[in-house]
């Protein structure tokens, strides 16, 4: 698994690694199970504050992406197809509330988006 901080984005830092850790997940390149570093050798390895990847880790604990096992290590969740769904629902809606955004900027039409749309998916 390899994270890459940004310290030119506008997300956390702690935001990053969730986020990069949620992707991996989601499109399985982390599978249930895998044991991830812990929090002192994540924070080592990226040079940021071992504060910053617990705050990470429990984000993703709450959200039911990783189980924290004192003693154990912090492994991959097991869930369902649903939450991997639900998650790239949100990723499509927020990237479809983009396109709508700049297509009034520049006055295109939902007709012309949808053309647009149905030429892409066709492929």
């Amino acid at each position: 698994m390899k994270i890459i901080i940004s310290n030119s984005s506008d997300t956390t830092i702690y935001g990053q690694i969730v986020n990069q850790i949620k992707e991996a997940i989601i499109s399985n390149e982390l599978k249930s199970g895998y044991l991830l570093p812990s929090i002192r050798a994540l924070a080592k390895d990226l040079n940021i504050s071992v504060i910053t990847t617990k705050r990470a880790y429990e984000e993703l604990q709450k959200q039911g992406f990783i189980d924290i096992v004192p003693g154990k290590g912090t492994f991959v969740a097991c869930f369902s197809k649903d939450i991997i769904y639900e998650e790239k629902m949100k990723e499509i809606e927020l990237k479809i509330e983009e396109i709508i955004e700049i297509s009034k900027i520049i006055d295109v039409s939902r007709e012309d988006i949808i053309e647009i749309f149905n030429c892409i998916y066709e492929g």
